[in-house]
């Protein structure tokens, strides 16, 4: 948690404690429904929540804006993100069922009023959403034909690597930001940000 209260100093008491319970929930769940990797939880706080609150570092969400978390898993970048802005609205979306029982326990734990979890392909939501964010799910070029039907005046990617190729041929105004700016850690060495608009 320590890495946590480093970037962002200003979490209240609640978010705090919440973000406190995301690692023996998720130790407790992974042993029953593997939803991350065994050797990622001595990381936890670093490769899965503060690298889904690095978005926070580029786009701030505001009161009452819908955001569609496509391909959610275990819940990253939708729950801590749904932490850290309890006024916004997170429809967390994954095909594979037991991943959003996991989910939905966890929300359930931490008492998020503002997170609904469903199970479904990206590419059959039909609501309107002012994000769409993602972390790993697939190439640009899908998420963002994923997306179409949903309105959302910005997709934020969580990537990593050499981006040159994936992002060839997109004709959508793309900003990337490289997280190494952000975080000073190895883990986000190579790890960027991409706000196609």
């Amino acid at each position: 948690m320590q890495i946590i209260k480093k970037y962002f100093p200003n979490l209240t008491p609640t978010q705090l404690h919440q973000l406190e319970q995301l690692l023996p929930l998720y130790r407790e769940w992974n042993e029953k429904i593997n939803v991350i990797s065994r050797k990622d939880v001595a990381n936890f706080y670093e490769r899965h929540v503060l690298h889904s609150l690095s978005i926070a570092k580029v786009i701030q969400f505001e009161k009452g804006e819908k955001i569609v978390d496509i391909g959610t898993g275990g819940g990253f970048p939708g729950i801590p993100l749904a932490i850290l802005f309890p006024e916004s609205f997170f429809i967390l979306s994954d095909s594979i069922s037991k991943k959003i029982l996991v989910v939905n326990e966890v929300v359930n734990a931490l008492s998020l009023q503002n997170v609904e979890a469903i199970t479904c392909r990206a590419e059959s939501i039909q609501q309107d959403v002012d994000y769409v964010v993602t972390r790993a799910v697939a190439p640009m070029k899908d998420i963002i034909f994923w997306s179409k039907k949903m309105h959302a005046k910005k997709i934020i990617a969580l990537k990593g690597g050499d981006l040159k190729e994936e992002l060839e041929g997109i004709k959508k105004n793309i900003r990337i930001y490289d997280l190494k700016d952000q975080f000073e850690e190895d883990f986000f060495e190579t790890k960027k940000i991409v706000v196609c608009s």
